[in-house]
């Protein structure tokens, strides 16, 4: 069976909800990590020889095409993280239209390519934004992942659906990649990315991989640039955000290195090919 590794291409300050992380009139005066943190990542994954998707920030893409232009030439799936990283539950229906067109299509500038996949920031996806696929259908895009299927600190879905399904909308139709969440002990809990990944030793990551992929449903990884340098710059924050942000930060690499090892990777637009069928019906 396989699984999709993803990338949300952002930087070290691109913590959400947290007082102390720069307003976007000042992110340009940010010292930028995610040039060498991204190209580290890269070289990892290319050790592996293996392709994963990468949902770019599309400020990040404006600012660092060369980046965009990398992930492309070695292969890698080129999708939308939205242009502000905005949680989708605190913008107008009208904002995340525009916001989520306006990252399509500087990445797509870019990239030379058609950008199919979107995830928004911090899967912000909520019961108040009834309008979120409808706006993802009429801004062009083909699939989101952007279901958190359970409670958490930005959210979530509430949602008896933990494989890839298809989302009909008046416009057209889009399939949804919830974020992989596994039973634990009576409860359904991600170990497959962030925080959850950082946190929770390989061999139990690796079994609940292998659980899930036992129930038919792929595993998405998800890492971001900044987890592979632990010496990146820290923002301030309470205990429990910091915990969560920074915790076992010099694990990431040998676990990403394992998965890539241990997992089939694909990225999500050669798993729809590969599934068409089973996705459309």
């Amino acid at each position: 069976m396989d699984s999709v590794f993803t990338v949300d291409v952002e930087d070290w300050y691109h913590i959400l909800d947290i007082p102390s992380a720069p307003k976007m009139s000042e992110w340009a005066s940010a010292a930028p990590h995610v040039e060498k943190d991204f190209i580290k990542l890269l070289d990892l994954i290319s050790e592996k020889n293996v392709p994963v998707t990468c949902f770019f920030l599309g400020w990040i893409a404006e600012r660092f095409p060369h980046l965009v232009k990398e992930a492309a030439a070695r292969g890698h799936e080129i999708a939308s993280h939205g242009y502000s990283h905005r949680l989708v539950y605190e913008m107008t229906e009208d904002e995340f239209y525009h916001d989520a067109v306006k990252s399509k299509n500087i990445i797509e500038d870019i990239a030379g390519r058609p950008v199919l996949g979107y995830r928004s920031a911090g899967f912000s996806i909520t019961e108040d934004t009834p309008w979120y696929f409808e706006n993802l259908i009429k801004a062009g895009y083909k699939y989101d992942s952007s279901v958190f299927p359970g409670p958490r600190g930005h959210g979530g879905l509430k949602s008896d659906r933990y494989g890839p399904y298809l989302v009909k909308g008046r416009a057209g139709n889009i399939i949804e990649f919830p974020i992989t969440l596994a039973k634990f002990l009576s409860r359904r809990i991600c170990f497959f990315g962030g925080g959850y990944l950082r946190l929770f030793p390989y061999p139990l990551i690796k079994s609940m991989g292998r659980r899930v992929l036992s129930e038919g449903r792929p595993v998405i990884f998800y890492v971001h640039p900044r987890e592979v340098n632990p010496g990146h710059p820290r923002l301030e924050m309470n205990y429990k955000r910091r915990f969560k942000s920074y915790v076992n930060l010099k694990t990431t690499e040998s676990k990403v290195s394992k998965i890539l090892e241990d997992f089939r990777v694909i990225t999500f637009e050669r798993y729809i090919k590969k599934h068409k069928e089973m996705l459309e019906g």
